[in-house]
């Protein structure tokens, strides 16, 4: 196993700036994954730490060892691509045999060796089909069993489940992380889908236009956001823009132009983010959060309003409440029944609990 240090990483691309200042380090055994939209800088991040990309400043150490210019032959890393990069003509014992064979173990280790992963991956009764033969989640886990056969110090994953259906993709998550644990090897995976972050992860970067936004474990990227980006890209999220009014008591307060009245927040870390004097804030309250009931309901941060829509998912039901006739709250329950949905253009009255608003400045990157 490796720890990864980036120290100040920036790479450009001509007059692009692909990864700008990135200070970030992944413990031994750490499932660390680069989390944000297309074109943010996740994947050039992950090629510099595989070596097909250089930085154009800063470095790249695995433990102590300075591996910024380092090939990547050099590097004892394993990488699962995209789209796999399987040798199609080749059957999925060579494919896994490839890597050990270029570094000239003899024949009967190679043998045992393939034969230990594909039982680690459930695939030993394939051992000799043609890959283009096999199904999609079955070249995934060939891809997996070829990277992690050569027993890299770090395995790289390049978003592997993005070709998947959505049930393969649940699938697979499992498996990855079952590998990863039995494995205990320090792995970094790169995607864009937040229940993959959210539901494997360690610790989670966010990523936006080249900038590493904010560095948690799940629970503190999804209940603790640093600024508007990360809270709108990880889950659902209600956000209003809100100035800061006074505090009192154990609260403070913020006034919000949309809802036409203040929005008592309790005073705290967990609910109050790091901003400036200057910085345009927002609060955030997530769906799940919020209670809306056709029944009166009395104290702080109660809104009524009139229900727009019911969209109902299966496992839950969302709500959508107007208020003010400037602001549309989403409120998120469980399905427990079609006795327990609002009706459209119903009078409700919505809660947002002072212990669940979070009040967060405006990310400086976003564009």
């Amino acid at each position: 196993m490796s720890t990864v240090n980036l120290s100040e990483i920036t790479k450009q691309f001509g007059d692009v700036t692909a990864v700008k200042g990135l200070d970030l380090v992944i413990n031994e055994g750490e499932f660390f994954t680069f989390l944000g939209p297309s074109g943010c800088g996740k994947t050039t991040t992950l090629r510099m730490i595989a070596g097909f990309y250089f930085p154009t400043i800063g470095k790249v150490k695995f433990n102590d060892r300075d591996m910024t210019s380092v090939s990547p032959e050099k590097r004892n890393t394993g990488m699962v691509f995209q789209n796999y990069a399987l040798f199609p003509h080749m059957t999925v014992f060579e494919n896994i045999a490839f890597g050990l064979k270029v570094r000239k173990l003899k024949k009967h280790v190679v043998k045992q060796k393939v034969e230990d992963v594909l039982k680690k991956v459930r695939l030993e009764q394939f051992i000799d089909r043609q890959v283009s033969q096999l199904s999609g989640g079955q070249q995934q886990r060939v891809a997996l069993a070829r990277a992690l056969v050569i027993e890299p110090d770090i395995l790289l994953l390049d978003e592997p489940l993005s070709n998947l259906d959505a049930r393969l993709r649940d699938e697979m998550r499992t498996e990855i992380l079952r590998l990863q644990r039995e494995y205990d090897i320090t792995t970094i995976y790169v995607t864009h889908d937040q229940v993959e972050a959210l539901t494997m992860s360690d610790r989670i970067a966010v990523f936006n236009v080249g900038e590493c936004q904010q560095v948690g474990t799940p629970t503190e990227i999804y209940n603790q956001p640093v600024n508007d980006f990360v809270a709108e890209f990880i889950g659902e999220t209600n956000i209003l823009p809100v100035e800061k009014d006074k505090e009192e008591g154990p609260n403070f307060i913020y006034k919000s132009n949309d809802l036409n009245e203040s929005i008592h927040v309790n005073n705290s870390d967990e609910n109050i983010a790091s901003y400036e004097d200057d910085n345009q804030l927002y609060m955030s309250v997530r769906p799940e959060a919020v209670k809306v009931d056709e029944k009166p309901m009395e104290g702080i941060n109660v809104f009524s309003g009139t229900v727009e829509s019911v969209q109902f998912t299966g496992e839950s039901v969302h709500t959508f409440v107007n208020i003010n006739e400037n602001a549309t709250i989403k409120a998120t329950e469980l399905n427990r029944g079609p006795s327990t949905y609002l009706i459209e253009g119903a009078e409700v009255y919505a809660y947002l609990p002072e212990s669940q608003v979070r009040i967060i400045p405006e990310s400086k990157g976003d564009v």
